[in-house]
């Protein structure tokens, strides 16, 4: 990260414990199985709307008045289901899926993109999947990596309300990476 930068995203948080309980089980369950599976930190436990990449101070600001002209209401966001990016047999990214909810975050990433692009940012080419990751996997994956993940396809973890977006700063740390929250916006009520 070059100097006066900030490395950010815009996400919903899972502030769920009891969700984040059954996730972090679930990475526990999965640590076993495969060397360099790096779990995701439970206080870092999030879906990300958008990956903003490395911005500036000045940036923050504009990025948040974007972010106020999403209309959105609280919804149920629903977790269930585990499952890989690119797939099950050759993970890079273990993920958390979104049942209910998932049309929601939809609505807030459309409302967001072209706001977004007014500001130079691009979208994600492989598009927008809602999801949760819940670990990475750094070493070679084994087929009993794959068999569970495979297994997990129709967990459900809970629901919670989702009432809020944020802006987030990412600082990467030697012992991972460190989410403050430089702004937020929340949903209208009624």
């Amino acid at each position: 990260m070059s100097r006066g930068t900030i490395r950010s995203f815009i996400s919903v948080d899972v502030e769920d414990q009891n969700i984040i309980h059954g996730l972090v089980g679930v990475q526990r369950d999965l640590l076993g199985l495969a060397s360099g599976l790096k779990p995701v930190e439970p206080q870092n436990i999030h879906v990300t709307l958008w990956f903003l990449g490395n911005i500036t101070g000045d940036m923050v600001d504009r990025i948040h008045r974007k972010m106020m002209e999403v209309k959105f209401k609280p919804f149920i966001l629903e977790v269930r289901g585990v499952g890989a990016f690119p797939s099950p047999s050759r993970p890079r990214v273990v993920w958390a899926g979104i049942g209910r909810g998932e049309e929601e975050l939809l609505n807030i990433y459309n409302q967001l993109e072209p706001r977004l692009r007014e500001l130079g940012f691009r979208p994600d080419p492989r598009g927008f999947t809602p999801h949760i990751t819940i670990a990475r996997v750094k070493g070679r994956p084994t087929p009993a990596l794959a068999k569970r993940i495979m297994e997990l396809a129709d967990r459900e973890f809970g629901a919670f309300r989702a009432d809020c977006i944020r802006l987030k700063r990412s600082d990467l740390t030697p012992k991972g990476p460190v989410y403050t929250t430089l702004r937020e916006v929340r949903a209208e009520e009624g």
